[in-house]
Protein backbone atom coordinates (compact mmCIF):
# COMPACT_ATOMS: atom_id res chain seq x y z
CA UNK A 1 0.00 0.00 0.00
CA UNK A 2 1.72 3.30 -1.16
CA UNK A 3 0.90 6.22 1.70
CA UNK A 4 0.37 9.21 -0.02
CA UNK A 5 2.84 12.52 0.60
CA UNK A 6 2.13 15.11 3.70
CA UNK A 7 2.36 18.46 4.12
CA UNK A 8 2.05 20.61 7.41
CA UNK A 9 -1.02 22.22 7.04
CA UNK A 10 -2.99 25.13 9.49
CA UNK A 11 -5.89 25.86 11.00
CA UNK A 12 -7.08 27.56 13.55
CA UNK A 13 -10.62 29.06 15.55
CA UNK A 14 -12.78 32.20 14.02
CA UNK A 15 -11.35 34.48 16.02
CA UNK A 16 -7.43 33.27 15.31
CA UNK A 17 -6.77 32.64 19.23
CA UNK A 18 -6.61 28.84 18.79
CA UNK A 19 -3.86 28.38 15.94
CA UNK A 20 -2.71 24.49 15.18
CA UNK A 21 -1.01 22.70 12.46
CA UNK A 22 -1.79 19.05 11.37
CA UNK A 23 0.35 16.68 8.76
CA UNK A 24 -1.85 15.59 6.38
CA UNK A 25 -2.37 14.09 2.99
CA UNK A 26 -3.39 17.12 0.32
CA UNK A 27 -6.38 14.69 -0.08
CA UNK A 28 -8.38 13.35 2.14
CA UNK A 29 -11.61 11.38 2.99
CA UNK A 30 -12.97 12.94 6.91
CA UNK A 31 -15.96 11.59 8.37
CA UNK A 32 -19.31 12.59 9.47
CA UNK A 33 -20.47 11.82 12.88
CA UNK A 34 -24.00 11.29 13.09
CA UNK A 35 -23.81 11.50 17.29
CA UNK A 36 -25.40 14.38 18.67
CA UNK A 37 -22.47 16.68 19.76
CA UNK A 38 -21.05 16.30 16.00
CA UNK A 39 -24.14 16.33 14.10
CA UNK A 40 -25.07 19.81 16.17
CA UNK A 41 -21.79 21.78 15.79
CA UNK A 42 -21.18 20.29 11.89
CA UNK A 43 -17.65 18.79 12.83
CA UNK A 44 -16.06 17.00 10.19
CA UNK A 45 -13.64 14.17 11.07
CA UNK A 46 -9.60 14.29 10.42
CA UNK A 47 -8.32 11.36 12.50
CA UNK A 48 -4.73 11.80 13.08
CA UNK A 49 -1.70 10.57 15.59
CA UNK A 50 -0.69 12.62 18.24
CA UNK A 51 2.62 13.13 16.77
CA UNK A 52 0.84 14.80 13.86
CA UNK A 53 -0.36 17.32 15.35
CA UNK A 54 0.73 20.70 16.76
CA UNK A 55 -1.08 23.26 18.80
CA UNK A 56 0.70 26.64 18.25
CA UNK A 57 -1.38 29.26 20.10
CA UNK A 58 -4.67 29.53 22.39
CA UNK A 59 -3.75 26.33 25.04
CA UNK A 60 -4.50 28.64 27.56
CA UNK A 61 -7.76 29.43 26.25
CA UNK A 62 -9.24 26.10 25.59
CA UNK A 63 -12.16 24.90 27.51
CA UNK A 64 -13.28 21.79 27.82
CA UNK A 65 -16.33 19.61 27.85
CA UNK A 66 -16.41 16.52 28.91
CA UNK A 67 -20.03 13.89 28.74
CA UNK A 68 -21.34 10.68 28.52
CA UNK A 69 -18.20 7.85 28.98
CA UNK A 70 -15.70 11.15 29.94
CA UNK A 71 -13.19 9.59 27.41
CA UNK A 72 -13.42 11.92 24.60
CA UNK A 73 -12.02 15.71 25.56
CA UNK A 74 -13.92 18.27 23.22
CA UNK A 75 -12.33 21.39 23.63
CA UNK A 76 -13.21 24.99 22.44
CA UNK A 77 -12.04 28.35 22.20
CA UNK A 78 -12.87 30.32 25.24
CA UNK A 79 -13.33 33.23 22.82
CA UNK A 80 -15.47 32.23 20.16
CA UNK A 81 -16.61 28.66 21.00
CA UNK A 82 -15.47 26.62 18.02
CA UNK A 83 -14.05 23.17 18.54
CA UNK A 84 -11.19 23.29 15.79
CA UNK A 85 -10.29 19.89 17.39
CA UNK A 86 -10.13 17.37 20.35
CA UNK A 87 -9.31 13.85 22.03
CA UNK A 88 -11.82 11.64 20.55
CA UNK A 89 -13.30 8.09 22.51
CA UNK A 90 -12.38 6.30 19.37
CA UNK A 91 -8.44 7.92 18.93
CA UNK A 92 -7.87 8.46 22.83
CA UNK A 93 -4.27 8.73 21.74
CA UNK A 94 -4.75 10.74 19.15
CA UNK A 95 -6.94 13.87 17.83
CA UNK A 96 -9.74 14.45 15.68
CA UNK A 97 -9.46 17.68 13.66
CA UNK A 98 -12.46 19.70 12.58
CA UNK A 99 -11.44 19.75 8.74
CA UNK A 100 -13.84 22.56 8.10
CA UNK A 101 -10.94 24.62 10.64
CA UNK A 102 -8.49 23.88 7.82
CA UNK A 103 -7.30 27.10 6.15
CA UNK A 104 -9.23 27.35 2.93
CA UNK A 105 -7.44 25.13 -0.03
CA UNK A 106 -5.43 23.09 2.45
CA UNK A 107 -6.99 20.00 1.43
CA UNK A 108 -9.20 17.93 -0.88
CA UNK A 109 -12.06 16.53 0.35
CA UNK A 110 -12.72 13.42 -2.25
CA UNK A 111 -15.14 12.05 -0.22
CA UNK A 112 -17.03 12.00 3.04
CA UNK A 113 -18.29 8.97 4.56
CA UNK A 114 -20.60 9.01 7.49
CA UNK A 115 -20.23 7.31 10.68
CA UNK A 116 -22.99 6.19 12.68
CA UNK A 117 -22.20 8.28 16.10
CA UNK A 118 -25.48 8.01 17.53
CA UNK A 119 -25.08 4.09 17.87
CA UNK A 120 -21.92 4.11 18.43
CA UNK A 121 -21.32 0.87 20.68
CA UNK A 122 -22.51 -1.11 17.48
CA UNK A 123 -20.65 1.13 14.60
CA UNK A 124 -17.53 0.61 16.49
CA UNK A 125 -17.97 -2.76 16.95
CA UNK A 126 -19.21 -3.45 13.02
CA UNK A 127 -15.60 -1.70 12.35
CA UNK A 128 -13.76 -4.14 14.49
CA UNK A 129 -15.54 -7.06 12.80
CA UNK A 130 -15.05 -5.85 9.55
CA UNK A 131 -11.36 -5.25 10.22
CA UNK A 132 -10.82 -8.96 11.75
CA UNK A 133 -11.88 -10.45 8.37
Amino acid sequence: MIEAPMSWKRGGCHCGTVAFEVLAPDEIEPQECTCSICRMSGYLHLMVEKERFHLLTGEDKLITYIFNTGTAQHQFCSVCGVKCFYVPRSKPDGYSVNVRCLEEGAVHVTRISVFDGKHWEEAVAALQSQDQA
